[in-house]
């Protein structure tokens, strides 16, 4: 059958060394890029992109960024939306104070200042772990909407502090409609996503997960951790910077301090639990399970009220949703806690050798 693995062999270093191995794996994956890129923005509602598809593609890279830090460096972080802001900010102040500067580069150039005070703030995870580091980080993302918030060079001295961002047109795409938008955001995500997948095949992709492992063992056999983890660091804030652009300029079209909160660090870094940490896909599946929930639990209660006459109380699907996310999360924790992803790896494993699997 198709997906048996008996039968595909790799007769040369450049099969063995592709990034996806397997014959069916290739043919999904073509076929999820052909029926994303071409058949979703043929069929798909303005409000399946806005509110859906542009949002669940941005937080994957979001959460691609933690977990590159978390997943597979190890470094516990609760400062993702800190950098996210710091992308978005500085990708506001280039195209406002650099005159013609391309609104890619700006783009790129956020991202990088994000990379940059990730390293800074990376500094005491060479001194501190676990509980520690992740109080550390938790006082970069206070600092970062502080300083965000005060000094008023950064918003350009709006009164308000929410400022509607500029009208741009990197790649070609000019970000005036729901299709350019996610056509922009998915070019940007799946770009990112390859390059992310072989670093981790890569030298330095090996060392972050030597030092989350067993860092002084690591360490022994010559693996700097110096470099390895201020390395994660700024790669990962440069994914999270990239991801505070594409929400300010693809989805929101505002840059506001608040909108960078520690819950969205928090919400992030639940994205990565639920998916599983150190997999790329989980923080795809993690991504999609956030952003659906809430729609899935407003659909609920208004097919409820709809059949049975009783309104539920305002607020609930905001209280009941984070009631379902803690349990969730205490779930795979104790039963799973390499996430969804890992749920998926099983049941393709056993689907390889059905029906042996029993």
């Amino acid at each position: 059958m198709f997906y048996r693995l008996s039968g595909q062999f790799r007769t040369s270093y450049y099969e063995d060394n592709r990034l996806i191995g397997e014959k069916l794996e290739r043919t999904v994956f073509i076929a999820t890029m052909l029926v994303a890129s071409i058949a979703i923005p043929l069929v798909a509602s303005p409000y399946l992109l806005s509110a859906v598809l542009i949002p669940f593609l941005i937080f994957s890279l979001a959460a691609l960024g933690l977990n590159i830090l978390t997943g597979f460096a190890g470094q516990v972080s609760f400062g993702s939306a800190a950098f996210m802001a710091i992308g978005a900010f500085a990708s506001f102040n280039l195209l406002l104070r650099v005159p013609a500067i391309p609104s890619l580069l700006a783009f790129l150039l956020g991202g990088m200042c994000a990379s940059a005070i990730g390293v800074l703030f990376g500094l005491p995870s060479l001194r501190i772990r676990g509980f520690y580091l992740a109080a550390s980080t938790l006082a970069t993302q206070f600092f970062i909407v502080w300083c965000l918030s005060k000094v008023g060079w950064f918003t350009n001295y709006a009164a308000s502090g929410v400022i509607t961002v500029q009208h741009v047109a990197p790649l070609g795409f000019a970000l005036d409609n729901h299709v350019s938008k996610y056509l922009f955001v998915l070019v940007v995500v799946t770009t990112l996503t390859v390059v992310a997948s072989n670093l981790m095949r890569s030298n330095i992709g090996r060392s972050w997960m030597s030092i989350r492992d067993m860092d002084v063992a690591a360490e022994v056999i010559g693996i700097n951790p110096l470099y390895a983890k201020l390395t994660a660091f700024a790669v990962s804030a440069f994914y999270c910077g990239i991801a505070g652009a594409l929400y300010s300029y693809a989805y929101v079209s505002t840059v506001e301090p608040d909108g960078f909160s520690l819950d969205l660090s928090f919400k992030i870094l639940f994205m990565i639990i639920i998916g599983g940490l150190g997999s790329i896909l989980g923080s795809f599946i993690g991504a999609a399970f956030i952003v659906l929930l809430p729609i899935w639990l407003n659909v609920f209660f208004s097919a409820m009220e709809h059949f049975s006459g009783l309104k539920a109380p305002s607020g609930i699907t905001s209280n009941v949703e984070l009631i379902i996310f803690g349990g969730i999360i205490i779930v795979f924790l104790v039963v799973e806690p390499h996430g969804l992803a890992r749920l998926w790896q099983r049941a393709k494993e056993k689907l390889q050798i059905w029906p042996l699997s029993h």
